[in-house]
């Protein structure tokens, strides 16, 4: 019954995704990379929050969540503020340009080998990190939820790549064919599930320790654990306090607010007050996102003890223990959808890159906008069977996925929120000043988190916290960046160009509803102290 439920909900989101989808455009540049440029506010609340939320946050946030308490909710809570900030600062600049990626707007600030280097620090880090980590954990949380292999009577092994390679065959059909509006329709619709299957979970959990009684289970919880309800990190947890204030905020401006997996979706607005209408919705809705990604691991723990061997463990554990087997099948099928969407929504955002960053540029200058998206298309297919061969080899990830994945993305996330920055805030720095900075910022995060970090800590020392260490190059870079520009500015300022392709009419009620999510977000921190 729960694999029959599975499978009705997971079709019935690929034919509402075809009829919302067929009528557009795919041939063209807009039309298959930004959907026409038509998305509501709704879509794009749905689409961001999917594409954010999937098995490496269910799995790896509540394993880290088991492990060190509420202190994790910091990942959810200061995104609501970096969506804000967002809506306000950076989404009407990239609209007044009519960007289709983030490097367009770098090729215009600086130049086209800038692009080119950021294009493809994006590419790199999805095709070595996010895609195949997305298919792997995926597919461990498939498996562990249905007990595959025994269904299918194969070992661990076998399991891992059959549904490794169902989720990328599905998700590539949805990405590559159908285009960025087939993947934001599907996303929304399983955004809607996910809301519902991630509340259950917590739900059902506390039930389970409160035998039927919610407020005695939410009791129950506390009493047992409180250490675990304290938001405030201690210098040895897996988010400092002092983290909030440096590289917690730098991570999240640049996967909400540059990322081109993320903010494609509002780039795709059919105008600016769409956009802020999308961002601010998932603001709102991210700051129940705890409920989702956290506090299932604190009720994993209560449940279980200490007796996991790893914290990633327990969400897949606890859904198995406290959700009645009804509803497991449209859980799973919930749960498909989000990994569905992570894949697909990088995939999407890589054949963009390519198409209109590399291949474009470097390979067919002459190419027309269906040539472009066919070479697109290629790329992505070519793209996803690579990251369907690598996924099964991850069987030996760490533990504390999640941290370990953000760690790893400091590689290309700070050096390229620094020249986004500085494009936007200066006139004069020069593109040679851009360059300098990405190179700079990959080699001295990779030396200080592979290198030095390893030989500090193996003398008997201690070593900052790789969000400190973001910071610290950050700073480094803009007063690098800076220094470049005052000797040796531009020669003429840099004005950006108003293209009239969407409205960039401001919506009104943005900034106070942003005020509203900041002040929700600092009260958070009050009560759980």
């Amino acid at each position: 019954m729960q694999f029959i439920i599975f499978i009705a909900f997971t079709l019935l989101v690929g034919i509402i995704s075809y009829y919302a989808s067929r009528k557009t455009n795919e041939n063209t540049q807009d039309g298959y990379f930004l959907g026409g440029r038509s998305l509501t506010g709704p879509v794009i609340a749905g689409s961001l929050l999917l594409t954010n939320l999937s098995t490496e946050q269910l799995v790896g946030l509540n394993g880290s969540a088991y492990s060190e308490g509420v202190v994790v909710m910091a990942w959810e809570t200061v995104a609501a503020i970096a969506m804000i900030v967002t809506a306000v600062l950076l989404l009407p600049r990239y609209l007044k340009g009519g960007l289709t990626t983030i490097p367009q707007f770098l090729e215009r600030r600086y130049d086209t080998m800038t692009k080119s280097i950021t294009s493809g620090l994006f590419l790199s880090g999805y095709v070595v990190v996010l895609l195949p980590i997305v298919l792997y954990s995926g597919a461990l949380a498939l498996i562990g939820m249905f007990d595959l292999t025994t269904l299918m009577g194969v070992d661990q092994s076998t399991a891992l790549v059959i549904v490794v390679w169902s989720i990328g065959i599905i998700g590539s059909i949805y990405a590559i064919f159908g285009g960025l509006k087939a993947v934001a329709v599907s996303d929304t619709v399983n955004a809607v599930g996910l809301l519902i299957g991630g509340i259950m979970i917590p739900v059902f959990g506390l039930l389970y320790i409160g035998d039927g009684n919610l407020m005695n289970g939410i009791e129950g919880l506390y009493a047992n654990n409180p250490e675990k309800f304290n938001a405030i990190g201690s210098p040895s947890s897996a988010i400092p306090f002092g983290t909030l204030f440096t590289g917690m905020v730098l991570v999240q401006l640049f996967y909400w607010g540059t990322n081109q997996a993320i903010i494609q979706r509002a780039l795709a607005a059919k105008n600016l007050a769409e956009g802020q209408k999308g961002l601010v919705m998932a603001a709102f809705i991210k700051i129940l996102g705890p409920l989702i990604v956290v506090l299932p691991g604190i009720i994993a723990y209560y449940i279980f003890g200490d007796n996991l061997v790893s914290g990633d463990e327990s969400y897949g554990l606890l859904v198995n223990k406290v959700l009645p087997p009804v509803l497991l099948g449209f859980f799973a099928a919930v749960l498909f959808g989000a990994i569905l969407s992570s894949f697909n929504s990088a995939l999407n955002s890589s054949v963009t890159l390519f198409g209109l960053d590399i291949y474009k540029q470097y390979m067919n200058k002459a190419a027309d906008e269906k040539q472009v998206v066919k070479a697109g298309k290629i790329f992505g297919i070519g793209l996803a069977l690579l990251s369907m061969l690598i996924a099964p080899s991850i069987a030996n990830a760490p533990a504390g996925l999640f941290g370990y994945l953000q760690e790893i993305n400091g590689c290309y996330t700070i050096p390229i929120l620094t020249i986004i920055l500085v494009g936007y805030l200066t006139k004069y720095v020069p593109a040679i000043a851009a360059k300098i900075a990405m190179g700079i910022g990959v080699v001295m995060y990779s030396l200080s988190q592979f290198v030095l970090k390893d030989y500090v800590i193996d003398s008997g020392g201690t070593y900052p916290h790789y969000l400190h260490i973001m910071a610290i190059i950050f700073l480094l870079n803009i007063l690098l960046m800076l220094l470049i520009g005052k000797l040796k500015p531009r020669k003429e300022a840099y004005v950006q160009q108003y293209t009239k392709q969407v409205d960039i009419t401001p919506w009104k009620p943005v900034k106070i509803y942003g005020i509203i999510v900041t002040v929700i977000v600092i009260s958070t921190y009050f009560i759980f102290t």
